[in-house]
Parts: structure tokens; C-alpha cells; sequence
């Protein structure tokens, strides 16, 4: 796909972090060591959501490093084939495309085990961004696996300036992976160093309560969270649907009930519906009823990533979120 033509326009979603290969266990409710065989589903948050804007039919971009190995090739052909410009992408001679091994419970949640010392996404170096790329954003949309060590770190917030500065809204989902962090409190005290900086933040229940301290998952809980320059803050409750917070009002809108297999990919899903609307109607943010009809959109494209296993296979089109929505 000629990249010219993706990058063009003011309608493009930039991601940046971590692409990587997830291997999901052949059968649900068993231990890793327990696991008969697994099955290689390409994920990495930020690059499900940049397929996830592409398969809605919106122009998205990748930026983020693999590893110049098999694995790694994969990838950047996988976002080919699914309409992401790979003009940010680049390859690592030495280190290898980042893996994980993720246990499905028996009621479709996962547990990771994760193979990066270090991986190829670690090793992005500020001066290697395609610069005019993330200037050429309307969102710029991150997480904060990103943060953890160096020189990774650096490129992101070079990355998250650059695209500010360029007048782009920041999207931020912390997608927290705990093990993958030194320590719990790091965790804590590095997703919340770029807290401010965002201007749509999306979090999950479980993230909500990690962030605050709390065993709340209420509005006093996530006011916490809110910040004077945010535009948007949102909270996913699973099947409970999602919560939205703005300067001028707030509320909840209702999930689908749909025949959950494996959730990887739901919340990206969610997120890339999201943007995919914002980018082309920015007034959506200051329109609770307009803001209501969208997330009622992203919860049906999160809840159709449930119903099949891995994340990019189960990302719907347009077409499947409104039959889902007419549906119900």
C-alpha cells in the first residue's frame, strides 16, 4: 500500500509501542505447562489498535521496532495486509521480536508470560522515529509498555512531544502488564509520570483500582484520575459496559452480551472504534449524545473481539458492529 497516500490527509491515527507475537494455548482453563500446543496470534496493543482503525475503515500508522527475524517480518506484513501503513516500523539486527505465552482461563481473562530481555521494541532510539510521520497524526495513540526501560523510554516521549507540539490529540491506555515492570509502585509512579500530557485517557476497571488504591470502581474513584486538560476520560467494565467523564458531564453506557471466548484485543478494539470517530468528528467530545452513540459503537466492536480466540482475527468491520448494535 503506497504509504503517501495512507499518510496524507489530517485523518490519520498514529500508534506507537510494542508489536508482538502472543502464543495462546490450543484449549481455555489451563496452566502454560498444562497447555497441549498454542497457537501464534500477532498482537501488542498498539499495533491491534492501529488494525483496529484500518479494519473500520480509518487510516492508521504503526511506529515501533521488531526484530529483523521471521517473526518480526511477519509482523510488518500482517499490518500491510490489514491497510496499516508500516512507515514508522523498523528492525532490530540484534534482538529478536518479543513474545508472550498467555494462559486462557476457563472464563476467557489471560495471564502472560513474556519473553523480551531485551526484545527488539525495547531498543527504539529517539533519533530512529520517522519524525514526519507522527507529525502528520491527528491522534497520536499510546500505552506505557513503552516506559519501562531505555532507550525505548526516550523514543516515547520524544514521539508524544513531537506529536503535540504538530497539534495532534494524545490518546493514551496505560495497558498495564505488571510482570513486565520491576515492581508494582514503578509501575504505578511511571504510568502516572505522562498522566497529564494526554488528552483522552482510557483505562479498565482493574487499572482504575491499581492507579488509585482503591477497591472502588465508582465516580468519586475515577475523578481521581481526571485531570484539568483531559478531554476525555474513559473507564471499560468489561461486561458492564464503560463509563465516560468529561469537563461537562458524565455517565455510563450498557455492553453487549455476547458468547465470550478469549478478551485480548477487546479494549483495543474499544479504543480504535473510539478514535476511529473522533478523528473525523472531533465535536464528539463536547456532544454527550453524539459521545454516547460512539461508545455504544466501541463497546460493540470490543464485545465482538470476545467471541473469537487472539486479538486481530477477531477485529470487527463497521458492518459487524452495527449488526451487532441492531441486533440487540
Amino acid at each position: 500500500m503506497a504509504a503517501n497516500g495512507i499518510v496524507s490527509g489530517k485523518s490519520l491515527i498514529v500508534s506507537f509501542g510494542e508489536m508482538l507475537i502472543d502464543f495462546v494455548p490450543t484449549v481455555s482453563g489451563v496452566s502454560l505447562a498444562e497447555a497441549p500446543g498454542f497457537l501464534k496470534a500477532p498482537g501488542g496493543a498498539p499495533a491491534n489498535v492501529a488494525i483496529a482503525v484500518a479494519r473500520l475503515g480509518g487510516k492508521a500508522s504503526f511506529v515501533g521496532k521488531l526484530g529483523d527475524d521471521e517473526f518480526g517480518r511477519m509482523l510488518a506484513d500482517i499490518l500491510k495486509q490489514n491497510g496499516v501503513s508500516d512507515d514508522g516500523v523498523l528492525f532490530d539486527q540484534g534482538a529478536r521480536t518479543a513474545l508472550a505465552f498467555v494462559t486462557l482461563r476457563a472464563d476467557g481473562e489471560r495471564e502472560f508470560m513474556f519473553y523480551r530481555n531485551p526484545s527488539a521494541d525495547m531498543l527504539l532510539k529517539p533519533e530512529e522515529l520517522n519524525l514526519d510521520l507522527i507529525r502528520s497524526a491527528k491522534v497520536f495513540h499510546y500505552g506505557s509498555i513503552s516506559l519501562i526501560v531505555e532507550p525505548c523510554r526516550s523514543a516515547h516521549l520524544k514521539a508524544m512531544e513531537v506529536a503535540k507540539e504538530a497539534g495532534a490529540l494524545l490518546s493514551y491506555d496505560p495497558n498495564l502488564r505488571l510482570p513486565l515492570w520491576p515492581s508494582a509502585d514503578e509501575a504505578r509512579k511511571q504510568i502516572l509520570s505522562i498522566w497529564d500530557k494526554a488528552d483522552i485517557v482510557k483505562v479498565s476497571d482493574v487499572e482504575l483500582e491499581f492507579l488509585t488504591g482503591s477497591d472502588k470502581v465508582d465516580d468519586e474513584t475515577a475523578m481521581k484520575l481526571g485531570r484539568p486538560n483531559f478531554t476525555l476520560l474513559l473507564v471499560t467494565l468489561g461486561e458492564k459496559g464503560s463509563r465516560y467523564y468529561t469537563k461537562k458531564f458524565h455517565g455510563a453506557v450498557d455492553a453487549f452480551h455476547v458468547n465470550t471466548v478469549d478478551t485480548t484485543g477487546a479494549g483495543d478494539s474499544f479504543v480504535g472504534a473510539l478514535l476511529c470517530k473522533i478523528v473525523h468528528d472531533p465535536s464528539i467530545l463536547e456532544n454527550e449524545s453524539k459521545l454516547r452513540e460512539v461508545l455504544t459503537f466501541a463497546n460493540a466492536c470490543g464485545a465482538i473481539t470476545t467471541t473469537k480466540k487472539g486479538a486481530i482475527p477477531a477485529l470487527p468491520t463497521e458492518a459487524d458492529a452495527f449488526a451487532l448494535i441492531s441486533g440487540a
